[in-house]
C-alpha cells in the first residue's frame, strides 16, 4: 500500500496561491481547514495527493527544484497537432487567472519538431510546466 502525502509550497499569500492552484488543477478547498497562515487544496475525487500552501515571509529566490507538470495532453501515442492545441488553450488559460508564460519547448520526432511542453510561472513565480 503506498503512502499518503501532500505537497508543501511556501507561499507569501497562501489563499491566493491556493486559488490559482484549485483553478489549474480542477481542485477545491479542503473542507475543514482552517488556518490563517496557510490554505490547503485537495483533489474531489480523492485520488491524487493534497496541495498545502504556508505562509512564509520571503519571496521565492531562485529557480524550483521541484515543481507540477500539468499533463492536459492525455498518454501517447499523441496527435501531436491536437496535443498542441489542448497545450496552448490550457496555457492560455492559466494567463488569464494569473501565471505567466515563459517559453514553448520543442523536441524533434519522425514527424520534425513538435511541441514538447510550455514553460510558466504561477502568480508568485514558482515554475511549473504544461504538457
Amino acid at each position: 500500500m503506498a503512502t499518503h502525502w501532500t505537497i508543501g509550497a511556501d507561499a507569501l499569500d497562501p489563499e491566493a496561491l491556493a486559488a490559482f492552484w484549485s483553478s489549474a488543477l480542477g481542485y477545491v478547498h479542503e473542507p475543514g481547514y482552517d488556518n490563517p497562515d496557510g490554505a490547503s487544496i485537495i483533489d474531489p475525487d480523492g485520488t491524487v495527493p493534497a496541495i498545502g500552501f504556508l505562509r512564509v515571509p520571503e519571496r521565492k529566490t531562485s529557480k524550483n527544484r521541484f515543481h507540477i507538470d500539468i499533463r492536459v495532453a492525455g498518454e501517447q501515442p499523441w496527435d501531436h497537432a491536437e496535443r498542441a492545441r489542448l497545450i496552448r488553450a490550457t496555457v492560455a488559460r492559466l494567463v488569464q487567472a494569473g501565471a505567466t508564460e515563459l517559453r514553448e519547448e520543442e523536441y524533434a520526432d519522425e514527424r520534425g519538431t513538435v511541441l514538447g511542453h510550455v514553460v510558466m510561472h504561477d502568480p508568485e513565480g514558482n515554475e511549473f510546466c504544461v504538457a
